[in-house]
């Protein structure tokens, strides 16, 4: 057992070793991919072959699923028909760990002929793809975590990192926000998440609540009907404070008399509220950070239209 332990995590040491040294050493060469991939008119062309070929098919999708176009390229199918989905305003991003692959000549032949800029990333900067390439990215490693440094794996590990970062990059430059995201992940779980608002979960406007003047004691009914909070609002419905069933607790522990005693003094003031047309998710990360179990929903005049549980969201699937 404590031989499999100890090969696993030296397996996963020598690859966050290999992604700690690419980020080490990224330089100008990434900047200049990143703003080639901004200044696209086209599409982004991905290709490789092999284990290579299926890194290329990630980054192709996560690039598309971030808010740049982008697909793969088998590089033999390329040549055997394929070539046609290729236009001059697109860029390629070609990977191959020697840079000396056979089956990606006539592709690289192809692309140089029809304007198209490249981005090599290859664990070889010197290699014949490199000297060909408008951009190289070094994706090299000192070894393998295979102990024959045969089967690619740290440097597999390392390109799919920097398509990661090339991606996460370009999706910040761009303004990519949670909506965009949503927009183009509308199914299952994830689009729940993602689309989801505060109103399709929130309980309606008619929610009760107290004016400042009140006290504890009218608190009793509602805490108790409404699990656990209730929101304070002023002359013009606007929320100024919460009470929650821990106020009450509080309370009762330092004042026999709690009943008596007003919600102005007793309340929460300035607390977290959240907007109907806001994501679910939004208010989910928002209670989590503040540790409580309900946000008030305001207008965007601060007037209470009613009130979102956690318990409500996690039976909605948004958490």
């Amino acid at each position: 057992m404590a031989e499999i332990l100890q090969e696993a995590r030296r397996v996963l040491e020598v690859e966050a070793g290999a992604v700690q040294a690419l980020a080490e050493r990224l330089d100008e060469d990434f900047a200049r991919a990143v703003q080639l991939l901004l200044d696209l008119p086209g599409r982004v062309v991905v290709s490789g072959l092999g284990k290579s070929g299926i890194i290329a098919r990630k980054i192709a999708s996560t690039l598309t699923s971030t808010g740049t176009a982008a697909h793969f390229l088998h590089p033999i199918e390329g040549l055997h028909g394929d070539l046609g989905i290729v236009r001059p305003t697109d860029v390629a991003i070609l990977i191959s760990k020697s840079g000396d692959t056979d089956e990606l000549d006539g592709l690289v032949e192809y692309l140089l002929r029809a304007g198209v800029p490249i981005i090599a990333m290859t664990g070889a900067p010197d290699s014949p793809l490199a000297v060909q390439a408008t951009v190289v990215l070094d994706c090299s490693v000192e070894e393998e975590a295979c102990p024959m440094d045969l089967a690619p794996t740290s440097s597999t590990t390392a390109t799919m990192a920097l398509g990661d970062a090339l991606a996460v990059v370009l999706l910040k430059r761009k303004g990519f926000r949670e909506e965009d995201f949503a927009r183009l992940h509308p199914g299952g779980a994830l689009g729940r998440k993602l689309t989801m608002r505060v109103a399709d979960v929130m309980v309606a406007k008619d929610y009760p609540s107290l004016q400042g003047s009140a006290v504890m004691r009218d608190c009793i009914v509602p805490l108790a009907e409404m699990r656990g909070t209730v929101p304070i609002v002023d002359s013009d419905y606007r929320v100024i404070g919460v009470v929650t069933a821990g106020d009450l607790t509080r309370l009762m522990e330092r004042n026999e008399e709690f009943l008596d005693v007003g919600v102005a003094t007793a309340m929460t003031e300035t607390p977290q509220v959240v907007r109907a047309d806001q994501l679910a998710s939004g208010a989910v990360r928002t209670m989590e950070e503040h540790g409580i179990m309900a946000l008030p929903v305001v207008d965007h005049h601060g007037r209470l239209e009613g009130i979102v549980h956690l318990h409500d969201l996690l039976r909605s699937g948004v958490v």
